[in-house]
């Protein structure tokens, strides 16, 4: 019988199909904040997340998706076999899809499943275990199960450490991932020293002008937002903004995104006037990066008409 190392699919390792096939997932937390919201007349403004499904097929390609993957699944079982890592692969993309299109309850049970044949099949410590652990522990942040969800992201962050090194790219994916959790249970303390030790590895790996950087100075600065230290959190927020626009230029929509996080700062700062032209320039932008009624466009409109509505009365609109 093969061992773990010498199981392929498609041509491929399993091991090298499963990193390949089920990182996405883990990439963007279903609760990680990707912008926030302004604040309603006379609220406080939470660290709100705008719906990674901006960066991701629209609902109606993620339904007609869902047929292939269900045929795959089907074809994958009978030519390996239920406890085949091919089948866990796309037990995970099936899953992923159902959770970013508000069916977790399905998703659960197709999780499980994933983990545990790639813990019998490849071993306990197997990097596609720590990805499909902290897949299933994205869907359960998103649950608010957070108490369940805690104790796999450190299980994937441990594997990550042993396997990789505790300098490896992929630690610093596992330890925000936690990090995000740690920060939705308002544990700022716990989560800050983990978001600053992501951001060092991405640095190191990466350098200084890196995509993975400035998403890490943008969690950072989010989290010291949210324990209002405003001044510690704008260098951050304003560093993420010119890495995105020198990496994707000024249209990218992760310039968009550090727009908007830097326009509710100077909101929460009183400096509404500098805030709007931030909040023009990011609606443009996702309006022609994902359409007018994508829901990143429709979170920067409301922020942009908030504030308008704070800076020249109610009656102010966005055209």
């Amino acid at each position: 019988m093969s061992g773990p190392s010498s199981l392929r699919f498609g041509g491929l390792p399993v091991r090298r199909l499963a990193s390949l096939l089920l990182a996405v997932a883990l990439l963007v937390p279903a609760g990680a904040p990707r912008g926030q919201d302004m604040p309603a007349q006379g609220s406080e403004l939470p660290a709100a997340a705008v719906s990674p499904v901006a960066a991701l097929p629209d609902a109606s390609r993620f339904a007609a998706a869902e047929p292939q993957l269900q045929h795959q699944l089907a074809a994958d079982e009978m030519t390996y076999g239920p406890g085949h890592p091919a089948v866990a692969i796309r037990l995970s993309n099936l899953a992923f899809l159902l959770s970013n299109t508000e069916r977790r309850s399905e998703a659960e049970p197709l999780y499980r499943r994933a983990l545990a044949i790639f813990e019998t099949s490849l071993g306990p410590d197997d990097p596609a275990v720590a990805t499909a652990l902290s897949n299933f522990a994205i869907l359960l942040q998103t649950d608010n199960r957070l108490n369940e969800a805690e104790p796999l992201l450190r299980r994937a962050v441990a594997i990550a450490e042993r396997t990789g090194g505790p300098d490896h790219p992929t630690v610093a994916v596992r330890l925000n991932n936690l990090a995000s959790l740690l920060q939705s249970a308002n544990r700022l303390r716990e989560a800050e020293p983990l978001y600053r030790r992501a951001l060092a590895i991405a640095e190191a790996n990466g350098g200084p002008d890196h995509p993975a950087v400035a998403a890490g100075l943008s969690d950072l600065a989010r989290l010291l937002r949210s324990a209002d230290r405003l001044s510690e959190a704008e260098p951050l927020f304003r560093r993420a903004l010119a890495i995105n626009e020198k990496n994707g230029g000024p249209d990218h929509p992760d310039v968009a995104a550090s727009l908007n996080d830097l326009a509710v700062l100077l909101h929460d700062t009183n400096r509404r006037a500098e805030a709007e032209p931030l909040l023009r320039r990011a609606l443009a932008i996702t309006e022609k990066s994902y359409g007018p009624d994508d829901p990143a466009t429709r979170k920067v409109r409301r922020n942009l008409r908030m504030l308008q509505d704070k800076l020249a009365g109610s009656d102010a609109q966005v055209p």
